[in-house]
């Protein structure tokens, strides 16, 4: 009887261990592909109004706060003379890691991060 109890428990220990497994599954998210040829965006028009909006609010992003300043007359020079745009290597912008990073809350639409790695693609002319 203690024999039986015993692999008993032994049994179902081991179902717990198989069956207690977890594997997290990641999908990769919908509605961009990163790798597709880039589309040209004009800073101006689709970039800093995402960055002023998003980004430049109060105590954020703004003169005197956490740099880089996004504020729509100075953002296009802060990002690229501050050294947050790579153009030779995007994915390895500052810009582009954060966006995607912990500041991904303040751009949750994956259309307007693929926006921003676009233009930063395509050279990240001020147009």
């Amino acid at each position: 009887m203690k024999r039986l109890a015993i692999i008993a428990g032994i049994l179902f220990v081991m179902v717990i261990g198989v069956t207690g497994c977890y594997k997290d599954v990641i999908l990769p998210k919908s509605g961009t592909d990163p790798n597709a040829a880039p589309i040209e965006y004009s800073y101006k028009t689709d970039i800093a109004p995402l960055l002023n909006t998003s980004c430049a609010l109060s105590g954020c992003h703004v003169a005197g706060a956490q740099a880089p300043d996004l504020e729509t007359a100075v953002s296009y020079n802060s990002l690229v003379n501050g050294g947050y745009v790579n153009t030779l290597v995007p994915k390895q912008s500052d810009l582009y890691i954060m966006i995607n990073g912990n500041m991904e809350v303040h751009i949750p639409s994956a259309a307007d991060r693929q926006k921003i790695y676009d233009w930063i693609r395509t050279g990240a002319l001020n147009n």
